[in-house]
């Protein structure tokens, strides 16, 4: 019956579903596109330009939200059946066609200037049809849809391909107009995200097993081996909590995992030692219920992940940080300490990037000389690049030792110097450090898994979290004296902090 209709009077879910089954069936002889699966794919925009149209035809009209409601609910489907180019496309169209229109401000400008500042009635009419102007209509259609049911899940996986069409775009004017698309759905999201309306859940081996996957799916920092190893995660001494919306149900927006140790580790490792000597066995098992508080001194927040790309830009995981760090210090009023066990993204790459511009920035001539000695090369920067795109060299003691002095030197330099708008270049420290915490400890091979040296060299950061209490200030104030040490390196006149221990200022 269906293939007896004729293709326009099919509703507009079907002919995109027939068009993308048309365009996996077609069989390309030759190395191009079909003219059937092109004619299709112009066929699906066409109906999804009319939709566009329709939908907008109805603004500033009384007809029922009902209907308009049931339109923008029929080009949602629309657009999560199209394909990548199809979406793009339409993603085009509203930033350009549905954008603010220049000509109607000037107007709309014009008439507010000439009107008399005493006629106070006729200036606030002009300032609202101003106000009205400058608000694109694709506003209208965002808050439209933000009513549906899925409707705020649909609009952050929309911004998601509106940052990825950025990064695509090449053409600058093109690029600005996408841009304004994404900072009015920006704008929309911080304002339905605000912190009032997220709520705090903790999550344990009880919670639902779809939530428990999607927290295991989603950690990008520590990768979960099994389901044993999830679940230890969040047993005993372990803490895991997340960020949910109401419009968002089941899906965790921020994940952070916390380790309630007796100090803080300075290594991956080091959590599980902890855990050991507060048990007094590895295998032990016990319950929530038997956790020792007296033994808890401090809290270590070691993986925090934001799932939703399309939130970018909207900072939620420092309050959740912040709620969970007065969860816990109630919970466990013996914590002294608060602190993150940190990765440093993109160190590696900086570090080849100073290679190549100047290798004294990294060793000194001395090092230099024992470097090429052991790797027996002339080429340094060459063979140590092959060496360092491997995990193969932390089993080697010799080259990992030698390497552990320069190597930190020039994290201590990314961290603390290496700056983009006044701002910490490393995106981890930059969020730790403009929500309060200090910079504290680099750790040597605290992660020396293959993904902890591929992004860092093994190297990991604690921040310090203060409780704001006066003596907490006070013991951080005494091992900020103790501690804070500067050294000259020795092939010029730049400083470092001390790299095995050392406190340097909030940036």
């Amino acid at each position: 019956m269906l293939r007896k209709l004729p293709f326009d009077l099919l509703p507009i879910v079907y002919r995109c579903r027939l068009v993308n089954t048309l365009k996996h069936n077609v069989k390309r002889e030759y190395n191009g596109t079909s003219s059937s699966a092109l004619r299709a794919e112009a066929n699906c925009t066409l109906y999804v330009d009319e939709q566009l149209q329709e939908i907008f035809n109805f603004k500033d009209t009384k007809i029922s939200n009902w209907i308009i409601e049931n339109k923008a609910h029929a080009l949602c489907v629309s657009y999560t059946e199209s394909n990548k180019d199809n979406r793009q496309w339409i993603l085009r169209t509203l930033a350009s066609r549905y954008a603010v229109q220049h000509n109607d401000i000037c107007q709309v400008a014009k008439r507010l200037v000439c009107t008399e500042p005493e006629n106070e009635r006729q200036m606030i009419v002009h300032e609202r049809a101003l106000k009205d102007i400058l608000t694109p209509a694709y506003h209208w259609l965002f808050i439209i849809i933000g009513r549906l049911q899925h409707g705020v899940k649909f609009l952050v996986d929309l911004r998601t391909d509106v940052l990825q069409l950025i990064s695509e775009v090449k053409d600058a004017e093109q690029s600005i107009i996408v841009q304004q698309l994404n900072h009015t759905l920006r704008d929309l999201l911080l304002l339905w995200f605000s912190v009032g309306f997220l709520h705090m859940e903790r999550i344990t081996w009880e919670s639902a097993c779809d939530i428990l996957q999607k927290v295991s799916d989603y950690e990008a920092i520590h990768p979960m081996r099994n389901w044993l190893d999830l679940k230890r995660r969040v047993g005993p001494y372990r803490r895991c909590y997340i960020f949910t919306h109401p419009s968002m149900p089941r899906e965790p927006i921020v994940v952070l995992h916390t380790a309630l140790c007796d100090v803080i580790p300075d290594s991956i490792k080091g959590i599980e030692e902890a855990e050991i000597r507060i048990l007094g066995s590895a295998k032990k098992y016990i319950t929530f219920l038997e956790e020792d508080k007296s033994k808890i001194k401090a809290a270590i927040f070691y993986s925090i992940v934001s799932t939703q790309k399309g939130l970018q830009g909207i900072e939620l995981g420092n309050y959740l940080i912040k709620e969970v760090a007065n969860e816990i210090t109630t919970e466990f009023p013996a914590i002294q300490q608060l602190s993150s066990l940190s990765p440093i993204p993109n160190f590696k790459t900086w570090l080849f990037d100073k290679l190549k511009q100047d290798m004294a920035f990294i060793f000194t001539t001395q090092e230099y000389q024992i470097a090429k000695d052991i790797l027996q090369t002339k080429n340094l920067i060459s063979t140590l690049k092959k060496i360092l795109d491997t995990s193969l060299w932390t089993e080697d003691k010799q080259l990992s030792e030698f390497l552990k002095g320069p190597l930190l030197r020039a994290c201590a330099w990314y961290l603390y110097k290496e700056k983009r708008r006044g701002y910490a270049l490393n995106t981890v420290a930059n969020f730790h450090l403009r929500n309060g915490a200090v910079m504290w400890r680099i750790n040597w091979m605290a992660d020396p898994s293959p993904r902890g040296v591929a992004n860092s060299c093994g190297i990991m950061v604690n921040y310090r979290v203060s409780r704001k209490s006066p003596a907490i200030l006070r013991e951080v104030i005494r091992e900020k004296k103790k501690e804070k040490k500067l050294y000259k390196h020795s092939s010029g006149n730049k400083s470092f902090p001390r790299y095995n221990y050392f406190y340097v200022k909030k940036l």
